[in-house]
């Protein structure tokens, strides 16, 4: 878990608002079925497979995957500069992203999407961090971090978090 105390309070509002604006039946399957952020934040390490929902210039949608890392209560992802998934965020940056652990949990969030490391202008204040958490996790000569990959982060305006039973998520090994 990354998330300080501030960032677990935001993502917890977040939820709870979510839930709050969502219709009846999503309520109705998800009220009693919910995380909190603390919650979240411990179940959702490491890479997690992502379900990335973009859409084209003709308005259609195209849904791809991605490796994901929840850190700091947001999605982090990234895909190669050259990617349709990269030129359809650059056009229009909102995203939806679906985690789905098989009928145990599901992780969907709504927001738009900022460049961390941009080829033609500043990083993020973080990205050196993020950087180095990344070069740990896939090998600092996985890529040509520079030119090869884009990294993002999504700023969620809407998430909701589906779990049956919180006890298989924290005693099972994750598949």
């Amino acid at each position: 878990m990354r998330e300080t105390p501030e960032e677990l309070k935001e993502l917890q509002a977040l939820l709870e608002a979510s839930l709050s604006r969502s219709t009846s039946y999503l309520r109705s399957i998800v009220a009693e079925r919910t995380l909190t952020a603390e919650q979240l934040t411990q179940i959702l390490t490491g890479m997690c497979t992502l379900a990335v929902s973009t859409v084209t210039a003709k308005g259609e949608p195209r849904i791809s995957g991605a490796d994901g890392h929840f850190l700091h209560g947001k999605w982090h992802f990234g895909t190669a500069r050259n990617a349709a998934k990269a030129r359809h965020l650059a056009a229009r940056p909102a995203a939806s992203v679906a985690y789905m652990r098989g009928e145990d949990l599901g992780v969907f969030t709504h927001g738009t999407v900022e460049v961390l490391n941009p080829l033609d202008g500043e990083p993020a204040a973080d990205w050196p961090d993020l950087l180095a958490y990344f070069k740990d996790f896939y090998g600092d000569d996985a890529f040509d971090w520079v030119n090869d990959v884009v990294y993002y982060r999504l700023h969620p305006h809407w998430m909701t978090v589906y779990a049956p039973d919180i006890a298989k998520l924290t005693t099972a090994p994750r598949p």
